[in-house]
């Protein structure tokens, strides 16, 4: 059983090339995004795509692993920043991979441990878990002391 359960709705008119559509979510966050088939491989010109919002999603819920993983080892957290880039194969319409810069801000912990942690974290984080062993995930880690 689902412990959480999140809802979102797309509107398409048209058709790939030349449609368009919006969508919402349920919480209410966000509603009425314009998304095109040229927001995702040409210029954005301010609409979202897919990949985008998987970027965002996967970014946020790995901070928060990373996060929860962190404080299981005691470490003492000031920042933590995730950047996430996913890339789309357009002819092959895949994602192919999710690339996590990871910076963190953080005392009593060595270089080495946090990439270990980051690690760690990659395979405690839900967004990872649901497009592993489909899209290549890569992590680069860099610390501040």
């Amino acid at each position: 059983m689902a412990q959480a359960e999140r809802k979102a709705r797309v509107e398409w008119e048209g058709n790939l090339p030349s449609g368009r559509g919006t969508f919402s979510v349920g919480s209410g966050a966000i509603e009425d995004f314009p998304v095109t088939w040229a927001s995702r491989v040409e210029r954005p010109d301010g609409k979202t795509s897919p990949e985008e919002l998987l970027a965002a999603a996967h970014a946020s819920c790995y901070a928060m692993a990373l996060s929860h993983t962190l404080a299981g080892r005691g470490a003492q957290i000031d920042e933590v920043t995730v950047e996430a880039v996913a890339a789309l194969d357009d002819e092959l319409l895949k994602i192919t991979s999710v690339d996590l810069d990871i910076h963190g801000s953080i005392e009593g912990i060595s270089e080495e441990e946090f990439r270990l942690v980051a690690e760690e974290a990659e395979r405690a984080c839900p967004i990872s878990n649901a497009i592993r062993n489909n899209v290549a995930i890569t992590l680069r880690t860099s610390l501040e002391v």
